[in-house]
């Protein structure tokens, strides 16, 4: 995989140096597709030169008083010479945009192979400060804008500008007087590029992130259907997708606004000039300062090539603008900070965990402490329960254990190694999570339970399924193990998308378990078989279980009672309840 470029080489190279730079792999394709654009390009070339010949000769000819059937032959012959040049030209055209769609097509999927590679590398805490599905829509959105330019942009602008170099070469060739004229012109297109180009480019990413934002309006209505339905706020969705649309048309407009006027100049000016050169040019034959007539026809056949050329720059400048803004954003993903990682292999863990003084704030609230100086060990195959009231810090410690964040100070140990030292990945595949609220992938139950181990036979698959009590219920459906789960895993009920997140963690084999009160919202048969597997599950793992509902945690080897980021109590539930504290005062009021 390629490595991300430093900053400072990335401000330097610019958005376009950026993306041509993933065209480098597909450099034996690319180049000669370019080369195959410049040879088409300068094919375009020989259209007017044979077009001048084909009206101006004929008129000299007859003018001259030389035999109609010689000047007809001599029309026939360059009538071939420039299908023959058109032919030759559409033939390298195919081979060029089969080229040049192959290589870009294969230089945009490195791209996006990159930045989705590096999007699963950033640490958690940037995707818990993004709207949900904002980022992947102004992704989507950016890498679009990208697309068109690489593969119809670039193209026409190499195309563009080998018509007019070749163009302002033939005009001086048959005039250097009118092309001095004409070119009196380009200081005010090149002035009013300079204007109007920071606009677009404003305009243009304004323009996205309205797009964007409209984006994420549906998908977390499409997420949220259920809660949109219960509190009959479609409407209000509906007028919040509107302002969000609206936003984008207003923008849109401005920057309209800006190239239709830029648009408007180039024309005027451009084909304003052309018309102006065509009437001196007239005065300049009619006095003999033209010595032919097919010469003045050529100059008017290229300068009308050139204007053309010319007028086609302010789209391309505006789509290059965009792209600018896009790639700007794009960089900005790719120069996040990747999480910190160690360099040692985790090894296969024996299961001992311990807190040594870990304190922690979430960076989004740097005033408020989470974790004071927490310390606590974990004996391998052990079953520790967090209990306390909400904002204790219960779910914090799972975050510090599954590496998403870091200790402010103190350390995380794994078998007394520092947290910190150890591969994530490596550490991370032995630790299993099951959710309260379980989030399945949308594709089959196979597939999501297949998750905890990628690769895993049916065989594999079936066993975790039994005993995690899922494998009956599974059967029983008409698709079996292929049932689609729908988005989320709303078609699968609440005790069912446990037990496939049990199943799931069973695959994976962890050596440690963190268990977020899986039963807590359940039917009592449900819990039942739940429990069950759970407890198939633990056997023989260190476990942590955060425990909302005290009756689940009386079997714990030790409970661990947090409150305000403190470890205030600790033992079993009968030391517990022996004591006058906050653990027994929270049971006796989960009893009443």
């Amino acid at each position: 995989m390629r490595k991300a470029e430093p900053d400072k080489k990335r401000d330097i190279k610019g958005g376009l140096g950026w993306v041509l730079g993933y065209l480098k792999p597909q450099r034996r394709i690319f180049i000669p597709s370019l080369i195959a654009l410049f040879v088409t390009a300068a094919l375009s070339l020989a259209f007017p030169l044979f077009l001048k010949d084909l009206i101006g000769d004929p008129a000299d000819a007859l003018r001259n008083g030389v035999d109609a059937a010689a000047t007809k032959a001599k029309a026939d012959e360059k009538i071939l010479w420039l299908l023959g040049a058109l032919a030759l030209q559409a033939f390298i055209a195919f081979w060029r945009v089969l080229g040049f769609t192959k290589s870009g097509e294969a230089a945009l999927n490195d791209l996006r192979r990159h930045l989705f590679r590096h999007l699963l590398k950033l640490p958690v805490p940037y995707f818990q400060d993004q709207r949900s599905g904002a980022l992947s829509n102004r992704v989507s959105a950016d890498l679009g804008v990208v697309r068109e330019t690489l593969l119809n942009t670039v193209p026409q602008a190499v195309r563009h500008t080998v018509i007019l170099i070749g163009g302002l070469i033939a005009i001086f060739f048959f005039s250097w007087k009118l092309s001095l004229v004409m070119l009196g012109s380009v200081p005010l297109v090149v002035l009013a590029v300079a204007l109007s180009g920071r606009k677009v480019r404003k305009h243009s990413r304004q323009a996205q992130d309205a797009l964007a934002d409209a984006g994420t309006v549906i998908e977390e209505s499409v997420q949220g259907i259920a809660d949109v339905k219960a509190f009959s706020n479609e409407p209000f969705e509906a007028a919040r997708y509107d302002r969000a649309l609206e936003r984008f048309f207003t923008v849109t407009l401005r920057g309209a606004r800006a190239r239709a006027a830029f648009l408007a100049f180039i024309i005027f000016v451009m084909f304003g000039t052309i018309a102006g050169v065509a009437w001196l040019g007239s005065h300049m034959l009619a006095s003999g300062e033209i010595a032919e007539q097919s010469d003045f026809i050529a100059f008017i056949l290229f300068s009308v090539f050139v204007g053309a050329s010319l007028g086609s720059f302010p789209e391309i400048i505006s789509q290059f603008q965009a792209m600018s803004g896009a790639t700007e954003r794009l960089r900005e993903i790719m120069g996040e900070t990747p999480e910190q990682d160690g360099a040692r292999p985790a090894g296969r863990l024996a299961g001992a965990l311990s807190f040594d003084g870990v304190a922690f704030r979430y960076p989004s609230r740097p005033d408020a402490p989470v974790l004071h100086e927490l310390s606590f060990t974990v004996e391998p195959g052990k079953r520790v329960a967090l209990v306390g009231p909400s904002g204790a810090g219960k779910s914090t410690v799972f975050s510090l254990i599954l590496g998403f964040h870091r200790p402010e100070a103190g350390q995380v140990r794994f078998d007394g190694t520092d947290a910190a030292d150890f591969q994530l990945t490596s550490l991370r595949k032995q630790i299993a999570v099951v959710p309260q609220e379980v989030l399945l992938f949308g594709g089959s139950i196979r597939e999501n339970i297949e998750y905890g181990k990628p690769g895993a036979s049916a065989a594999e698959i079936e066993a975790a399924a039994k005993q995690a009590n899922a494998h009956e219920f599974i059967a029983a459906l008409p698709e079996g193990y292929e049932t689609l789960v729908g988005p989320r895993g709303v078609k699968l009920s609440g005790g069912q998308r446990q037990r496939v997140a049990i199943a799931r963690a069973i695959l994976a084999d962890p050596r440690i378990l963190l268990l977020d009160e899986a039963t807590s919202a359940l039917d009592t048969e449900s819990e039942r078989l739940v429990n069950e597997a759970l407890e198939r599950l633990m056997a023989g793992r260190t476990s942590l279980v955060i425990a909302h509902r005290l009756s689940t945690v009386r079997h714990a080897d030790t409970i661990l009672v947090l409150n305000h980021g403190k470890l205030i109590e600790s033992g079993t539930h009968e030391e517990l309840m022996a004591r006058q504290g906050t653990y027994r005062l929270l049971a006796e009021t989960q009893l009443a």
